[in-house]
């Protein structure tokens, strides 16, 4: 073990003079110190990290001690300059010289845009710009923020469908002062993108003594339907204090409304119009076809023939002797004509044929016309 723990000693010694990776701290330098409106500078960064996207500003009432203490309004944000750095961390690009919204003392300002934030500034001086010395900080009273600020709470199925996203800031400050503070106003801005922050006062109620902290919380909102990334800055007297990045979720439930409408609306006026045209439609035709068929079926009843299921053969009887009996009288009656029916009928129907008895089917078996005894044959 002591053999190996020698080994991994002298492993380590050599990489202990080495730092670490994209532990340089980020820095920028100026090709001139001093420039005129209309003129340019080329500024020149090195330790930032690789393919980082930054933004190059001039900025008045500023010192590299400081930062830029109106934050970027104090800056000339419309002739600004983009620049992204290469795969080792360092960019090279000209800035043209423009004069800031605020006197000089000035910088410039050079910030990342998105990812972990990181700065730095130079000393510059815009020649013919005004020069005025910068506030003498309070002494009695100041407020630093001692922990990371954070962002409480979460969306619910409202923002889903358009709602403002809401938030609430919550960070612990301590009074490094000599004077209480006593409701103090901080300012709470939300950026989105490059776009510069919207700053709003909100004042928290109380009191802050000197050497005490105290944890305030502060409602944050954005607009209806916004998503994308967001960051929340605070400031405090005209210093900023911190900054935290807010991510907003895309409002699913917005598009699910605009999918189900394209499919709804389409179904509706489909059915509208079908119950139009069913009500539209003319009927007269119909009708007519209707009666006509009704008119056609009787006739065609009266002209088929009528089919008559034939009679039960009859049950042949076999012939036995009797004896022989006298005679005896008997009165003969006239014979009686058959009923006539009221209804007339044709010379021939089904069940009767020229010839044959009534009662008689013509429809008849070999076997039945051999039987008859009158000895017609079929």
């Amino acid at each position: 073990m002591t053999v190996l723990a020698a080994v991994l000693a002298l492993l380590v010694l050599p990489l202990a003079g080495v730092p670490a990776a994209g532990a340089e701290t980020p820095s920028v330098k100026l090709s001139k110190s001093q420039a005129g409106t209309g003129g340019s500078v080329t500024v020149t960064g090195t330790g930032w990290r690789p393919k980082t996207l930054l933004m190059m500003l001039i900025c008045g009432r500023s010192v590299p001690s400081r930062g830029v203490i109106g934050g970027t309004d104090s800056c000339a944000n419309a002739d600004g300059r983009a620049v992204t750095t290469d795969t080792k961390g360092d960019f090279s690009k000209e800035l043209p010289v423009a004069e800031p919204p605020e006197p000089c003392p000035c910088v410039v300002h050079v910030a990342t845009v998105t990812g972990e934030k990181a700065a730095a500034d130079a000393v510059f001086m815009v020649a013919g710009h005004s020069v005025e010395p910068l506030p003498e900080e309070e002494s009695g009273a100041r407020l630093s923020v001692l922990t990371d600020i954070r962002l409480d709470g979460s969306s619910g199925l409202l923002t889903s469908f358009g709602a403002p996203p809401s938030r609430t800031l919550v960070f612990t400050v301590g009074n490094v002062g000599t004077a209480a503070v006593k409701d103090p106003v901080f300012q709470v801005g939300t950026s989105h993108g490059v776009f510069a922050p919207q700053w709003e006062e909100q004042q928290w109620q109380g009191t802050i003594a000197p050497g005490k902290r105290a944890q305030i919380k502060l409602p944050v909102e954005l607009a209806a339907g916004a998503h994308g990334d967001y960051t929340v800055s605070l400031k405090y007297g005209g210093k900023m204090l911190a900054e935290q990045p807010w991510g907003v979720g895309p409002p699913w439930g917005v598009t699910l409304f605009w999918i189900l409408l394209g499919v709804v609306v389409p179904v509706a006026v489909f059915r509208v119009g079908m119950a139009a045209v069913d009500r539209l439609r003319p009927r007269g035709s119909a009708g007519r076809g209707a009666r006509r068929r009704s008119l056609r079926l009787p006739g065609l009843a009266l002209r088929m023939p009528r089919l008559s299921v034939p009679p039960a053969p009859e049950s042949r009887t076999t012939k036995t002797k009797t004896p022989l009996t006298p005679p005896t009288p008997t009165t003969t009656t006239p014979p009686t004509a058959p009923p006539t029916s009221t209804r007339p009928l044709p010379w021939f129907t089904p069940d009767s044929e020229p010839g044959i008895p009534s009662g008689r089917s013509a429809l008849r078996t070999p076997r039945e016309r051999s039987d008859d005894p009158t000895g017609r044959a079929s």
